[in-house]
This record gives C-alpha cells, structure tokens and sequence, in this order.
C-alpha cells in the first residue's frame, strides 16, 4: 500500500454549537479517487477547506506530503485582482508548470482568456476556476460542487478530463452520475464523524442503509442490556450491590451513551399544496422562433403538452433552454408562431438564481409572506415552525435572517416556499442545484408523484432519467441552430435514440455511397469493396467478445459477492482491497469489450446495409 500523500487524523471543529467535526479521520493516497457525500451542513465544504489549509482545526493533526502539489476549487471562486481570465488561470500554475495548458484548457471550456472575470456568469466563472484547478495537474485535486452551472456537455468533458489525470481526487457534489463516474471510494460525513467505503458511490446508498440499521440494531441491544442492569441494582441483595460498584458505574456509562446518541438526521416530510385540476390542454406551441441578433435560439417549434406530462429541457449553456421555457410558460412573445394555454392554470416557479430571496427576511416571514405564524396547506391552518421541521429547519431558525443560511439551506427554504403554494403546472428552472441528495430524493418524489404538469431544465442526468416523460433537447447539441426536438423518456432514452438516428444515417449514407454509379478505375472499385468487409480479426472479435464479456461479468458477480461479506473487510482487509482493486479493473475491462463490440456491430449493420 502507497504513503499518504495526505492525511488527517482526528480532526475536530465546532462553531460554538455543537461539534462539526468529531474525530475526523481522512487519508488520501495517490491516485485515489474519494467522492465526500453527507447531507448539507454536515461539514463537507469545511473539512475540504482544512484539507486545502484555509481553515485550521481546533484539534487533531494533518499531514500533506511536502513534495506533493494540492489544488482546491471553492464553491464561489475570488476574481478579486485578476484583469483578464487568463491572468486568474495562469495564477494556479507552479514553477515548473506548462503554461500552453492553460490555453487548452480555456480553449475546451469555451472561455475569452481576454474577458474581463467581473463579468463572467456563473457557469463561465466555475469554468474558469476549473482551469486554474486543472492547469498544474497536480497531485491531489479538491473540488467542491464542480458541476454547478456547468452544462451538460462540459460535465461530460470534466469527466473524461478527471479519467486523464494521474493526480488523486477528493470531490464534493450532488450529481449522482458524476460521483459515479470518477469515483472509486466514498467517504460519509454524518453527524461529526467520518465512514469510509472502499468502493465507488454507485455502492454507497445500500452501504448506507446497511450502516444505519446495524447503528438501530445496536442501540436497541444496548437499551435492553441498560434494562437488564436496572432490573439486577433494583432486586439484587443489597451486599451483591456494594461489592459490584464497577458494574454500577458501566451502568452509569451505558446509560449516558443511551441517552447521547444522536440518530441519522430526520428524512423531509412534505406535502405538496394540491390545486385544482387544469384542463387536459395545458400548452400548445405551434411554429414559434425567437431570434437574438443573427443567432436564432428557438426555429419553427411546435408541441403540444398535455395535463401529466413531465417535460425535461436539456442542451448547452447558450442554446436556448431558458429562452423556450419562458415562451411555453408565457414570459416572452415569440418571434413567430403563437402559444397557446389550456384553462385553469396555477403556476409555481422554482427560480434557478434565488433572485426571489431577500437577505435581511427571516426564514419565518418568507414562508407565510409576512401572514402571520401559519400557512394554509391543502386547506389546514399549519405552524410555521412546524412546517419548517418538516423541511429540517430548526425552529429557533425562524427568526434567522436568510442571508444567514448556506446555499444548501436557501435552495431548501425556496423549495419549502413553493411546495407550499397551490399549483398544477410546476415549473422548475435548474432545481438540483446546492441540493443535498436527500432532499434531491425529495424533490424526486415530488416531482413524479406530483398531479399536476411538470416543466424543467436540469442538466443532472439521473435526476432526468428518474422523473421526466419526455426530453426536449437542440437537434445538434454541438451546434445549435435554434432547432429542437421531443425524445420519449429521460436524458438515456434520448441518447439511445440519437444512436439509432446516428446509425439509421450512417447506413443510409452507406446505401446512398453504393446506389451511385462508379467512376473510378476497377482496381479502386475492389479497393472500396473490400473496406466494406469485415477483416478476419475483426470477425473473429464480434464473435468472441460477447463470450469474453459474460465471462468477466460473472467474475465480477463472484467478487461482488465476495466484497457483499460485511465480515470479510473486518478479517481481511488486505483481500478486501485487492478484491475492491479487481472489480475496478474487471469493470473497465467490461465497458472496453462492451465499446469494441459495439462498434463493430454498427460497422457489421452499416455493410449489410449498404
């Protein structure tokens, strides 16, 4: 097993409340990929930021190896002094450090290294704050939320750019399918303490599951055994109880331990304002454009949505998502065409800028509009503070101005706001950001259990594949033209659908290529003839790979299996790592099999096609 490169034992940090951080324990060792998951306010961001050295523990020690290079993007990067985004990027760079990376990196993310950083957006700036992570390629890299504002196709980019990268990588974030991607260990902050997975997050919510029933299983045992005790210091003979004072005082022990325990944080309980049912129309767009400029952003679209329907808009930052979803909801006149709304609609918007939320407001005034102490929902007089704890806000935080909460807690309280309002068309314009996952479940739940007609923009692609009926996205995504198109299903549905588009005209090119008469030379005609055949090895593969991918898939069932033991970690932690090290190993293997097979079956159909 490699050194640490960076370690931190029994970190421990309180903000005068109770403690923060408890006893943190953290090692990160080269090459190692962490994603650090617990629920907002958990400390997450914190213990990052006493990673990177811009907050010192009040106790507990920390080691950074002295040759090793650490970068840490900050959820709210400081632009403070830097005229240019060049000159912020270049400011990562080391010593020794190529300075053409910095060219590509901007290149690739789509920034003007002459633009001024005051003026970035939010997108742009987590953009820029990611070249500067990036350029040194150093040797552990912290990121925190680098997903934020950042769009599908960057995300995509980031990921196959963190796959690249040599250097270890502690990652803090709410995009499942991201952690899912670049993760190979989990680390759960929860309640102060730290648990650590050896194995990626797509594991890490049935480890959690598993972890807290053994915790329930364990307090119920120990309050039965505190109630054994009792029983034995009433009735036993009173000489037995003086020649048993240590056991008294484990009584004593158990019974404070019993009493301190503090369960997982309570799960949100909400109830969506029902409202009357809208017609079975909710919107028609027929044939509307809008134009910035030369640069149309909507063409010639026409939909119909019906009461139900649950509409996902994804696409590029600049394409348009915001532009189309104002038109349907009746924000802004289109160019062209006409928009068209059924009757009886209640809408509620979930703004993606927060820009409704006013600092110096408390939490309490917020919720009721400055109406008193209660809130009407579905036609029942509640407390405010009631109402808060279902969304885990405490109610002493009634009175505590909003500017005062974390970004996590604002996105927490606008969305305890608007479940509160009856509506029947929810529009929610990128709602998963600065969610924890568990109140992204809620939200989750929320959404497909929700009457009513759902619109959003989301660029979390698992959120999309678990809430949305149908997906509108540009019909070039790499270069919008202001044309877009309804895919059935999710944002997977969608690519699916893409493939077989891509594959449909590639073979009817391949069809269109044959149909065409000849006039080259006949030793030319052979030679394109035979790149339309399969070669020998390449036959030989396509008829071999799916054996060679069932058999690595069941040896990857075997060590899952193996790995599923929650005794063998404790026995052998030695075979656990290198069972954990295999089953990465098998799945790359699998998805490189996977990705050959595939192609060569589309080349395989685009021949028989033709």
């Amino acid at each position: 097993m490699a050194p640490p490169i960076l370690k931190l034992d029994d970190i421990a940090l309180s903000f005068g409340g109770a403690p923060l951080l408890d006893g943190v324990h953290m090692q990160v060792e080269p090459g190692d990929r962490i994603c650090l998951v617990g629920r907002n306010g958990s400390g997450k961001s914190t213990l990052l930021k006493i990673a990177a050295g811009q907050v010192e523990p009040q106790s507990g020690e920390i080691f950074r190896h002295p040759s090793s290079t650490i970068r840490y993007l900050p959820q709210a990067p400081d632009f403070e002094g830097f005229a240019t985004v060049q000159a912020y990027a270049e400011a990562g760079l080391g010593p020794n450090d190529d300075v053409h990376r910095v060219n590509y990196l901007l290149e690739h993310l789509g920034l003007d290294g002459e633009a001024d950083p005051q003026t970035l957006s939010g997108g742009e700036a987590r953009r820029a704050a990611l070249a500067r992570v990036l350029a040194p390629e150093p040797d552990i890299l912290l990121l925190d939320e680098p997903t934020n504002h950042l769009d599908l196709p960057t995300i995509e980019w980031l990921e196959d750019e963190l796959s690249r990268s040599r250097g270890a990588l502690l990652v803090i974030s709410h995009d499942r399918r991201f952690l899912e991607r670049v993760s190979r260990a989990t680390m759960w902050l929860d309640r102060g303490k730290s648990l650590r997975l050896d194995r990626g997050f797509e594991h890490f919510e049935a480890w959690r599951d598993q972890t807290l029933e053994a915790e329930e299983l364990e307090q119920h045992k120990l309050g039965r055994q505190i109630e054994r005790e009792e029983h034995w210091l009433r009735y036993g003979v009173t000489a037995r109880r003086k020649r048993n004072m240590r056991r008294l005082s484990d009584l004593k022990t158990m019974r404070a331990e019993h009493r301190g325990h503090k369960g997982p944080q309570g799960r949100i309980n909400a109830q969506v304002a029902e409202s009357r049912d809208s017609g079975k129309l909710v919107i028609e767009a027929e044939g509307i454009s809008k134009t910035y400029g030369d640069m149309p952003v909507v063409r010639d679209f026409s939909m119909r949505i019906n009461r139900g329907d649950c509409i996902g808009i994804v696409g590029p930052n600049g394409a348009g998502k915001t532009t189309l979803l104002k038109m349907l909801i009746g924000e802004l006149e289109p160019d062209t065409g006409f928009v068209r709304h059924g009757s009886k609609l209640d809408i509620a918007v979930l703004d993606q800028r927060r820009e409704v939320l006013n600092p110096e407001e408390t939490l309490a005034h917020y919720l009721t509009d400055g109406r008193g102490d209660s809130l009407i929902i579905n036609g029942e007089a509640k407390h405010v503070t009631g109402y808060m704890k279902d969304f885990l806000f405490q109610p002493e935080q009634a009175r505590t101005p909003i500017r005062k909460l974390s970004g996590g807690e604002k996105a927490r309280l606008v969305l305890a706001r608007i479940l509160s309002q009856p509506s029947n068309l929810l529009i929610l314009d990128e709602p998963t950001n600065d969610l924890d996952m568990e109140t992204l479940d809620l939200l989750q739940e929320v959404v497909t259990s929700y009457p009513g007609t759902v619109i959003l923009v989301s660029h979390d692609r698992d959120f999309l594949d678990r809430t949305v009926t149908s997906t509108l996205a540009p019909a070039d995504p790499k270069d919008p033209d202001g044309r877009w198109i309804a895919y059935a299903g999710g944002y997977s549905d969608m690519l699916a659908q893409r493939g077989a588009e891509a594959r449909e005209k590639k073979a009817r090119s391949a069809q269109d290529a044959a149909s065409r008469p000849a006039a080259a030379p006949k030793a030319q005609a052979a030679g394109k003839e035979s790149a339309r055949k399969l070669s020998f090895k390449q036959k030989f593969a396509l008829e071999t790979l799916p054996v060679k991918i069932e058999e690595a898939q069941a040896k990857l069932a075997k060590i899952e299996t193996e790995m599923a033991d929650p005794a063998m970690f404790a026995k052998n932690p030695d075979g656990f790592a290198a069972r954990a090290k295999a089953h990465d190993a098998l799945k790359d293997e699998i998805a490189k099999m996977e990705g050959e097979w595939l192609e060569l079956e589309m080349l395989r159909e685009g021949i028989e096609g033709s």
